[in-house]
This record gives C-alpha cells, sequence and structure tokens, in this order.
C-alpha cells in the first residue's frame, strides 16, 4: 500500500550526500549523516527581501528561524522569538529574542536584523512578491507607494532584543504572517543591499537556523552543513543536506533511481505506479491550486463574458484524467486541501462552488460577447513553465478549447524563471499560476487578488472584492469571517472570473526508507528537513 503522510510527515531522507556527478555510496556507520534532495530548477534569490521563488523556499525552512511558527496541532512553536505579548485591541505586537540566538558567524540576532529586511522589502525595487503582507504595518503600504518614508514604518526596536510591530487595525491572522520572508531576519553585518550577491556567497549569507550554507554552486547545488551555533543544535540529527537542481520531474526520478539523491519530491503521477507498494512512495496532499491569469488588460479578456466562457468550457475532469491521478478538478481559489481552523473542515466545502462548467452557456457567452462560435476571437498565447505537467496541461486546454468554442491558444513554454519574470511584469494574454499556501488561512489565496498585492500581475482592481477581504481581516468572529471571505471567493471567481482555475493535487514524494523525522509544514504541505534523521 501507499503510504499517505498526513500533516507532519514521519519520513523522508537518507545516506550521504557528496556531490560529484556520479554516484553515491550507502551510508556507514560511523560516518557524517548526510542526505541529498532534488529541486526543480534555480529560480529567484535566498535574500528574504528579494526575489523569491522555489530556491528560496527549500534553504529557508531548513536554515533560517523566524519569530515563531504554528505545528501540526495548531499550537505555537517558538523559533526566534521566546514569548510576545499584545494589546487589548491586537493593534500592538510585542516579540522578546531569544538572547542566545546568534547567526552562523556568530554574531548575535537582533531586532535590527528583522527590520533590515522589512525595510529593504518595501523598496519597489527589490522585486519582492511578499511586500504586501507587510501593509498590515503602520504606514508600510504607504512607504511601498513611495507616499511616506521609512521612518515612519510601525517598527520599533527599543533594543536588540525587543521588536515591536503598530498596526494599522487589527488583523486577526498577523501571527500567521510571521512565517513569511519579509518577517525573516537578514543580518544588517552583510545583508545591506538586495541583488547584490551576498545572499549566495557563503562567506556574508549567514544562517540562524538549523542549518547554514556552505557552498552554492548556480544551475548545480547548493550545501547546507549543521549549524553548531544554533540554539537547539542538540536537536539536529543531520550533518549537511545537499540540494541538486534538475530540469524537470523525470530527471528528478531517474536520480532517486540511480541514487544521486535521496529525496524526490513532487513527481509526476507514473511514479505512483512504478513505486506501488514500496516504501519509497509517500503521497502527500499538497496546499495548492494551479490556474491560469487572463490579463484583464489584453483584449478580449477585459471582459466578463469571455473570461466566464472560457471557465465554463474546460472540461477539469477530462483535464486531469489526461495529466495524472495526482490531480483533482478545482474550480476555487482556494486550496481543496486548506483547513478551516475554526472547524477543521475543508475549507471550499464549507460553502457552494463558485460555478459549474457548462459548454453550451459558454458557448452563448462568447456569442454575447462578438465571437458567434469563435468567429473573429484573437488567437491568444498561454505562457507556462516547460515543465511536464504543465506542458500536458497546456496542450489539453489548447485542444478543447478548440473544440468547444472554435478559439486558438498559441502555446509558448517557457523556462521556469522567464515565466516567473513575464508574469510579474504583466507581460502575457494567458499565464499559468501555481499557488502553494504561505501560512494556514485562506487570506494567503484572496489576498492575491487585491488591488495593492504584488502578486496581482493581471490589472485586478475592484473595490468590493477589496472591502470583502478588508472586513475579513478585522472580524474576530470565525464564522461570520469565513462567510466574508467564501463571499469575496465567490464574487473573484465565480461573478468577475478573475481566475480560470484547474486543479489541485497531490504529491508524489520518493523518500529512502531509512530516513526519518521529515516532517511536513502544515501551512503550505511542503516537506521540511530541519528535524530529519538516518536510522
Amino acid at each position: 500500500m501507499k503510504k499517505v503522510l498526513n500533516v507532519l510527515l514521519i519520513m523522508v531522507l537518507l545516506t550521504s550526500a557528496i556531490l560529484s556527478g556520479c554516484g553515491r555510496q550507502e551510508q556507514k556507520t560511523g560516518e557524517k549523516k548526510e542526505i541529498v534532495v532534488a529541486v526543480n530548477s534555480e529560480t529567484g534569490g535566498l535574500d528574504p527581501a528579494g526575489m523569491i521563488a522555489l530556491t528560496y523556499l527549500s534553504y529557508s525552512v531548513s536554515a533560517l528561524d523566524e519569530l515563531l511558527t504554528y505545528n501540526e496541532k495548531g499550537g505555537i512553536e517558538y523559533r526566534a522569538a521566546k514569548d510576545y505579548e499584545v494589546n487589548k485591541d491586537s493593534t500592538v505586537w510585542t516579540f522578546h529574542l531569544r538572547r542566545d540566538a546568534v547567526w552562523s558567524d556568530g554574531t548575535p540576532v537582533t531586532s535590527s536584523d528583522f527590520l533590515n529586511t522589512m525595510v529593504r522589502a518595501l523598496n519597489p525595487k527589490s522585486g519582492n512578491g511578499y511586500a504586501n503582507y507587510l501593509f498590515p504595518i503602520k504606514n508600510a503600504e504607504a512607504i511601498y507607494n513611495g507616499k511616506a518614508g521609512i521612518d515612519s514604518l510601525g517598527v520599533e526596536t527599543p533594543d536588540d532584543k525587543t521588536l515591536v510591530f503598530t498596526l494599522e487595525k487589527p488583523c486577526v491572522y498577523f501571527l500567521d504572517l510571521l512565517r513569511l520572508p519579509v518577517y525573516t531576519p537578514s543580518c544588517v553585518k552583510y545583508a545591506k543591499k538586495t541583488d547584490s550577491g551576498w545572499d549566495k556567497d557563503p562567506s556574508t549569507s549567514v544562517s540562524n537556523g538549523p542549518f547554514y550554507l556552505a557552498e552554492y554552486v548556480p544551475e548545480q547545488y547548493f550545501v547546507l552543513k549543521k549549524n553548531p551555533k544554533y540554539w537547539n543544535a542538540e536537536s539536529v540529527k543531520l550533518d549537511q543536506i545537499t540540494y541538486r537542481f534538475f530540469d524537470d520531474q523525470q530527471s528528478m526520478a531517474n536520480a532517486y533511481e540511480t541514487k544521486e539523491v535521496d529525496v524526490a519530491p513532487a513527481l509526476q503521477s507514473s511514479v505512483m505506479k512504478l513505486y506501488e507498494g514500496k516504501e519509497d512512495l509517500v503521497i502527500t496532499d499538497t496546499i495548492a491550486t494551479r490556474y491560469i491569469y487572463p490579463n484583464l488588460n489584453v483584449k478580449p479578456l477585459d471582459d466578463v463574458r469571455v473570461r466566464k466562457a472560457l471557465n465554463l468550457a474546460i472540461d477539469r475532469k477530462e483535464l486531469c484524467k489526461a495529466i495524472g491521478e495526482d490531480t483533482e478538478p478545482a474550480v476555487n481559489l482556494v486550496a481543496k486541501y486548506m483547513k478551516d481552523k475554526s472547524t477543521g473542515k475543508y475549507f471550499v466545502d464549507e460553502a457552494a462552488p463558485p460555478f459549474e462548467e457548462n459548454l453550451e452557456e459558454a458557448k452563448q457567452l462568447l456569442t454575447d460577447a462578438g465571437y458567434p462560435g469563435g468567429k473573429g476571437f484573437p488567437t491568444l498565447t498561454y505562457n507556462y513553465p516547460s515543465l511536464e505537467m504543465d506542458s500536458d496541461t497546456a496542450q489539453v486546454i489548447q485542444e478543447q478549447l478548440k473544440k468547444n468554442l472554435n478559439i486558438s491558444i498559441k502555446l509558448n513554454a517557457q523556462e521556469l524563471q522567464v515565466n516567473y519574470t513575464e508574469r510579474r511584469a504583466g507581460s502575457f494574454d494567458l499565464c499559468r499560476m501555481n499557488w502553494t499556501a504561505d501560512f494556514a488561512d485562506p487570506y494567503t489565496y484572496l489576498s492575491m487578488l487585491l488591488s495593492n498585492s504584488t502578486y496581482n500581475c493581471s490589472g485586478i482592481a475592484d473595490e468590493k472584492y477589496d472591502a470583502l477581504v478588508a472586513q475579513s481581516d478585522q472580524e474576530t468572529d470565525p464564522v461570520k469571517r469565513g462567510k466574508l471571505m467564501h463571499e469575496a471567493e465567490q464574487l473573484a471567481v465565480g461573478g468577475e472570473f478573475y481566475i480560470i482555475p484547474l486543479f489541485s493535487m497531490k504529491s508524489c514524494n520518493l523518500i529512502r526508507p531509512r530516513i526519518t523525522g521529515i516532517t511536513q509544514n502544515p501551512a503550505t504541505g511542503a516537506l521540511e528537513y530541519r528535524h530529519a534523521d538516518i536510522q
């Protein structure tokens, strides 16, 4: 039987990891505990205030400590902070840092290190897509938009071990935000500028977490070694984690088969059949939604009738059948496997679907928009990463829209980094988007479509939607808040059709059976290796 990994996974990684390009030797008694993890393509940097993508996310979960996070049971796990206090109206949050916390070079971790990341991220030139998650802080949004000076930011550092946040208004999910990159520290001694290269240089890229950066070879691999100066070093079992970059999922699976890597996460669904009944196969729920951004600045996508027609004409069940059994049809923006913390149920199951597929209605909508039978409809270009699943998805969507609506879609496969950059620049007609939750609250999805969101790449500006989300931010009654969030999603996805949701996913992971202690982040579903061990 397949082993299904629930919210705190207990399996992963094995053997020693020496990155020489040849195969790897099995772990021997008495040798250092080292593992190699396969990751998909090098994208973005390691600076929490800079351009962040997949590489940072792999690095940060093992190398950086946030102030605090939530464990799989919903309890607080203190990391860089030892405790906190909040005032009566939840607008002033005071965090006290661990006095024994130092960076991997011995430099003390201070409140100024946290402020350093925030200040740099609020400069739009940093290119940080998470900057809008700082906006609950007093004057942060005004600073980002050049309407206030950085000195007005509602963050104080009264001493080296105290960090005080003053918010614009109460924010019920503020503690959830603290696990995001922009709230993570960057050492003021080295991290002075974004895009200066300090983040990938082991001599300046220091860590306050269980592991530190020992080597970085662009487009090949990076090595993390155990941080002996970490405040909780005795709990860290591994001596080294090496992350190897691969161009595609098949290469990752092949590397696992030849024992070049010990963990190969998020592989194609064919792996499920190949490893059926083997201990190596671990299936996890991914808290993610794959969808398409239609650019509202491109005609005829500025017409809601066209956007709705595209949504209603796609047969998601057939799409998932074609691309793999690890996918499930989705008509929501919020991920299928995200739970409502107040009820314990899946959030999307607590309201009616935003819309239902209906080909006849789709055809009529296209006619009403001036394109009867697809006549006169311009050829739109669909940008997507040149990964196997995305390529298969693109071909199915192209075929379905031609067959169902008689409209032509030009396919444009891109390197992952290029796809990411062009999407952020708004340079697309239709663009593939995937969002894995950053924290365990539906706001991580709803925020994507806000007018002021740094991830709003398609020109959405909806005052009613913004108001609903803003109202939910302050609502302390979980039932009322849930109703507001459902109303916002219904408006954006089932009323204005600002996105084209496609499917949710499970993750097929291959893990050496002797590796234990790998956990699954309850907020994102991603694997974490800071507590991993080799038995």
